[in-house]
């Protein structure tokens, strides 16, 4: 029997042991530009401010992405994976979307053991 959450138009994200479902963030045009974490607050924040808010596991609590920068992300549109246990953020951001300035938290590539600035 398939799984309701596969099939249903219902959002039931299924939250891992520590209640956490992973967030893929990306612009309008599909530039990756972050991954975070969401609990039920998070998404309930979000849904309701219209911008983006995580779950900081570091910080443990709520965080709103931009809060002290300023960098806020207005969502566009939010998607949930087939058996709801990954969310995608499309976002218009209104700065970079990594602490350490660059535009996304995915600014170096792997090559062999290296890292390679892009």
């Amino acid at each position: 029997m398939p799984d309701p959450r596969e099939t249903s138009l219902m959002l039931d994200p299924k939250y891992d042991a520590s209640g956490l479902v992973t967030a893929v963030v990306t612009d309008r045009a599909g530039a990756l530009l972050m991954v975070a974490h969401m609990n039920a607050d998070a998404l309930a924040a979000t849904q309701g401010s219209g911008e983006a808010v995580f779950w900081s596991r570091s910080r443990g609590r709520l965080w709103k992405k931009g809060e002290t920068s300023g960098n806020v992300m207005r969502v566009v549109e939010m998607r949930i994976d087939c058996d709801q246990d990954a969310l995608w953020l499309i976002v218009d951001p209104a700065g970079p979307a990594c602490h350490t300035g660059a535009d996304s938290c995915f600014y170096r590539r792997i090559e062999d053991k290296r890292l390679i600035a892009l």
